[in-house]
């Protein structure tokens, strides 16, 4: 819908309970600070209570627990869940009519469903297959042979090589390249000679890829990225990895070739995994960790190399005190070098007078 609401439209929508007039008129989402009398805010971290009671806004979405806020609420059960619900009312999709740009390039061969949109200068190759709903934005290239799922959207840039396979509700941000060749050489005579990559890359369904992501294709066998996964920009998924299901990377993340990322594992913001290792199911490491062994299930690790989290913050500690540690060993040091000078004047002494 977008634009106008009554703050009674909004709590029906949310499945809201409304404390106030439900018929003031609302325009749009705001953060607690800028927000207006026009605006809806949020809360959904007690930290910044004193800034919802403050803030300008004409009412507050909270959790059901929130008390004595002294403002008018919007009461929910999932603040978090009912925030992405109130923004999409507010800034609804846009609409993409269906149809073939002329100025893009569709072989012959290809099967364009009648409700998909393929945007200008969009390459389909020749046996591609485009489903219901789908959306290919300008400049997207998609290979012979590769499957684009319904209602997935390819936004600028995007490129899907030959044998990949992209599921249904999947979002891919400009530039991502999924289906590269892995990288794979053997250098046994001492020149590095290339493996051909033969293999293809599974996306499943509710997948969504950032932006400048790459997932190569497996060498044999396909790389695999399981439903609900998100990846966030700059994220490198090296051939034949299986990422599973509802796993969250952050940018920058590495994972080396024929790796498992396990079900609901979060890897931080430049985290290295290396080549035929296991993050186990619903494990955490941490920003910039280097992950050099397998990683148990549930599991918090940190650091480089990675460690479990509480041993990590340990060393990062004693690490801390190395500084004031050296400056004792070397005092330690130079009063053991006086009492062992002190000790040997007595020994001349003695024999002198002897």
């Amino acid at each position: 819908m977008g634009g106008r609401f009554t703050l009674g439209q909004l709590a029906e929508a949310l499945q809201a309970t409304l404390d106030g007039d439900p018929t003031v008129v609302v325009t749009g989402v705001a953060p607690l600070e800028a927000a207006g009398p026009e605006h809806v805010s949020f809360l959904t971290d007690p930290r910044y209570r004193a800034a919802a009671q403050a803030s300008r806004a004409a009412a507050i979405l909270v959790s059901h627990d929130v008390e004595d806020l002294g403002r008018v609420t919007l009461r929910c059960k999932a603040p978090r869940e009912s925030l992405i619900d109130l923004l999409t009312l507010f800034h609804p999709p846009a609409m993409v009519p269906p149809g073939i740009d002329p100025r893009a390039v569709v072989a012959a061969e290809a099967r364009v469903h009648p409700t998909a949109s393929v945007g200008p200068f969009a390459v389909v190759g020749p046996g591609a297959v485009i489903g219901a709903r789908a959306r290919l934005h300008a400049l997207v290239s998609v290979a012979p042979g590769a499957e684009i799922g319904a209602d997935s959207v390819l936004y600028e840039h995007v490129v899907v090589r030959e044998r990949v396979r992209v599921g249904r509700r999947v979002i891919v941000h400009p530039g991502a390249v999924i289906g590269a060749d892995g990288f794979g050489f053997v250098a046994d005579t001492g020149r590095p000679r290339k493996i051909p990559q033969v293999g293809g890359v599974l996306i499943e369904d509710d997948v969504e890829i950032g932006a400048n992501t790459c997932i190569d294709r497996g060498t044999l066998g396909d790389t695999v990225i399981r439903a609900g996964v998100k990846l966030d920009n700059l994220v490198q998924i090296g051939h034949n990895v299986e990422v599973g299901e509802n796993a969250l990377m952050a940018a920058q993340v590495g994972i080396s070739g024929s790796s498992r990322i396990g079900r609901g594992a979060v890897l931080g913001g430049q985290v290295g995994v290396g080549d035929h290792l296991t993050v186990g199911d619903g494990a955490r490491v941490g920003a910039q960790s280097g992950v050099a062994q397998d990683v148990p299930p549930g599991e918090k690790q940190f650091g480089y190399p990675a460690r479990p989290t509480i041993q990590a913050l340990r060393i990062f500690h004693a690490e801390e005190q190395l500084p004031a540690l050296l400056r004792r060993v070397r005092a330690l040091e130079r009063r053991v070098a006086e009492l062992e000078a002190e000790r040997g004047g007595e020994g001349e002494a003695g024999r002198g007078h002897d």
